[in-house]
């Protein structure tokens, strides 16, 4: 719609005149706006996000450029998971703010938490250390940057953010656990030393830290975080005094902890239960202690307790989940390893190989009485491990200067012929001079004449 002349003047004469009804029109709207936003708390508290959605967007209606009715329909938005409205808010929130706004911050942090759950690390990363420039004690951003960190590897850096999260925030759960998840990566050898000796698992006046003791705690903290604590809870309602610790009991950080002799009964406990849940799976007596899991790696220790990846597969069996290989079971080829076969396949063809199935080698091998390390050794024949016990068998392909290395290609033409006689067989001297004399190719033994 164009408007005349006129009415802008008489628009702005309006105000001019009237500047108290102006003024009154925008403090009704502030209230409106207020009564709006305190309406979406509420139903946000309440966690009615439908309604506390709908509140929001009709507060932005009333003013798109209130950046505080935007980051309040941005932070719904993202508890719905509405990942690309959330941002949409957030950034629209962030072009009416200025460089010292209260909600900067919190903004910047907000996206970063977008970006993490998109799993753009890089994006976040940039997002967190830009709500950190503006309040250095920003706990999610501290947490969110920790966890990237995590990621990247720096098990030390990520712990020293949520150190700095727990120093403005001690009670933040999330930080806390991590913290705890990470005490072997960055743990000094005070601490480790400390840590070892609450658990018993060394005398209270060692004050030099071994590779083996440095490797105890490593195991019994892991056994803690698969949850070795609630574990030994539940086989003994009556605990033995001697198999957990409690440090800072009766406090908000009260935490139970594996004694060394807690570690050990874990352990074989767990060794035990395995057994019975893989035999649940069908796996005979005699086999269990020689399962491996999908690389080939063995599940049990001599000890019969488990090792890493036996551990996994225990976990998986209780969900009925077959992740290990009986001994008669081959491991599956990587994805490295097919395309290295693929490689080497591609190499033999384009050296004049060609390959031949297992029932055929075993053909040349009663044709010539040559054993197959003398095929290998003196005839060309060249065989591609594709596992533990499947094997891929290929020959020359044609007719060479040494004799030899052609005679498994003449055995194969001759026993085709036979099927199909318009197929040549190649001429080799050396299996006529022999057939001429009545020999074969290899004497009993297998071994060329």
């Amino acid at each position: 719609m164009r408007f005349s002349k006129p009415f802008f003047l008489n628009l702005y004469g309006l105000l001019i005149l009237c500047p108290a009804v102006a003024f009154g029109a925008g403090k009704a709207k502030d209230e409106q706006i207020t009564q709006c936003l305190e309406r979406g708390k509420n139903f946000f508290a309440a966690q009615q996000y439908a309604q506390a959605q709908e509140a929001f967007t009709s507060c932005v209606r009333l003013d798109p450029h209130n950046a505080e009715a935007q980051l309040s329909l941005g932070g719904v938005l993202l508890t719905k998971e509405d990942l690309d409205g959330a941002e949409k808010a957030f950034q629209a929130a962030l072009k009416e703010m200025t460089r010292t706004s209260p909600y900067l911050s919190y903004t910047y942090s907000m996206l970063g938490d977008i970006a993490l759950k998109r799993q753009e690390n890089d994006q976040a990363l940039t997002w967190y250390s830009k709500s950190l420039e503006s309040n250095a004690a920003n706990v999610n951003s501290l947490v969110g940057k920790g966890v990237i960190i995590e990621y990247q590897g720096d098990k030390k850096g990520a712990a020293s953010f949520y150190r700095s999260a727990l120093a403005v925030e001690p009670l933040n759960l999330i930080a806390r656990q991590r913290l705890i998840n990470l005490e072997p990566e960055y743990f000094s050898d005070a601490e480790i030393l400390e840590a070892l000796k609450q658990r018993y698992a060394i005398k209270p006046d060692v004050t030099v830290l071994t590779d083996d003791m440095r490797d105890t705690f490593t195991f019994i903290h892991r056994a803690e975080q698969r949850r070795g604590v609630d574990y030994l809870k539940n086989k003994y309602p009556k605990m033995p005094a001697d198999y957990l610790v409690t440090i800072n009991k009766g406090t908000e950080f009260e935490r139970d902890m594996l004694t060394l002799t807690g570690y050990e009964v874990l352990r074989k406990d767990v060794g035990q239960d395995a057994i019975a849940v893989f035999r649940q799976l069908g796996v005979p007596v005699k086999d269990v202690f020689n399962l491996r899991d999908l690389k080939g790696g063995k599940l049990f220790k001599e000890d019969n307790t488990l090792t890493d990846s036996g551990y996994f597969a225990y976990t998986q069996a209780l969900k009925k989940h077959k992740v290990f290989l009986l001994p008669n079971e081959s491991v599956a080829p990587t994805k490295e390893m097919l395309e290295q076969l693929a490689r080497k396949e591609e190499e033999l063809k384009k050296a004049g190989y060609i390959e031949i199935s297992r029932r055929e080698l075993r053909m040349i091998e009663r044709e010539t009485k040559c054993s197959e390390d003398t095929l290998r050794a003196e005839m060309g024949l060249y065989i591609l491990p594709v596992n533990k016990t499947k094997r891929r068998y290929f020959i020359v392909g044609r007719q060479t200067p040494d004799p030899k290395k052609s005679v498994p290609y003449h055995f194969l033409m001759k026993e085709q012929a036979k099927k199909n006689p318009s197929i040549k067989v190649p001429a080799n001297s050396l299996v006529d001079s022999y057939t001429y004399y009545g020999y074969t190719i290899c004497l009993e033994d297998g071994s060329l004449m």
